[in-house]
This record gives C-alpha cells, structure tokens and sequence, in this order.
C-alpha cells in the first residue's frame, strides 16, 4: 500500500490532535494558520487516507495516572446491616463511601490503576451479600478539584 503524502501542515494537525484530541476547529485552525475550513477538509482527507484511522474515548486519568469510577449501589436490606460497608473498606481502591437519601443506598468512589481492576472491583461489589444493584460510571475528565 502507497502510504499518503502529507506535507508539514497536515504533520502539524496531526501533531496537535495526538496532544488534545478534542481540540476545536478554530483553535486548530489557528494553531496552523489555515481556515477552519481548511482544517476541516485536511482532516476529511486524512481520515480517508487512513492517517487518522478512528477516534476512540479513554477513560480518565485523573491526578495520579490511574482510573476513577463511581459506583451506586442499591442494598437489599436498606442499610439495615454493616456487612457492605465492612467489605468496601477491605478494598483499597474504594477511596470514599457515602450514604446516600433517595433510590440508591451507597456511592462508592473507586480509583484503580486500569479499567480492567475497575471491572474485577466492580464484580467483587456486586457480588456482595446484600447488594441487589448497582450503577457504574467512569469519570472522564475532572473540571473542578476543591480540598
């Protein structure tokens, strides 16, 4: 396969989406000195060509590197017992448990290494004797960070 001639400013947009891949056009655009139109066909092409091949959304690396996830969970005893609260402080990635009002009883802040010890974790929760539910979210990028 012919690889596609890229000339140095498509090697400049490039550069810039490897950097912040949720740059806007006109930033870019003026990162580059073209038009955002301009930009927006170069990108077109280089889609085409299969120099950006696809975008893909990773999970947030927040502070330290590793992945935080929020965890609702649901007991079937309504908080009558200790015994979730007792396992979730068994687990060191569990960096913060509230009880909560409302239709979930827990939310549990994990913060792991990897999505892969995210899902073990996970599991390990729903698992548990006394939880009849759960919901999970990944966060993705932390825009406010008070003490």
């Amino acid at each position: 396969m012919v690889r596609p001639r890229i000339d140095a400013i498509d090697e400049r947009i490039l550069s810039e989406l490897r950097a912040d891949a949720r740059i806007s056009l006109v930033t870019l655009a003026a990162r580059v000195h073209l038009s955002r139109n301009a930009v927006k066909q170069r990108i077109e092409r280089l889609e085409r060509d299969g120099l950006i091949p696809g975008y893909t959304l990773a999970p947030a690396r927040i502070d330290d590197g590793r992945v935080t996830a929020i965890v609702l969970v649901y007991r079937a005893d309504r908080m009558r017992g200790a015994g979730v609260i007792t396992e979730l402080t068994r687990i060191p990635e569990v960096i913060q448990c509230d009880i909560l009002s409302g239709q979930f009883d827990l939310l549990v802040t994990l913060r792991a290494d990897s999505m892969e010890r995210i899902g073990q974790i996970w599991e390990r929760i729903a698992a548990l004797p006394g939880v009849s539910d759960t919901v999970t979210s990944i966060s993705l990028t932390r825009v406010i960070d008070r003490p």
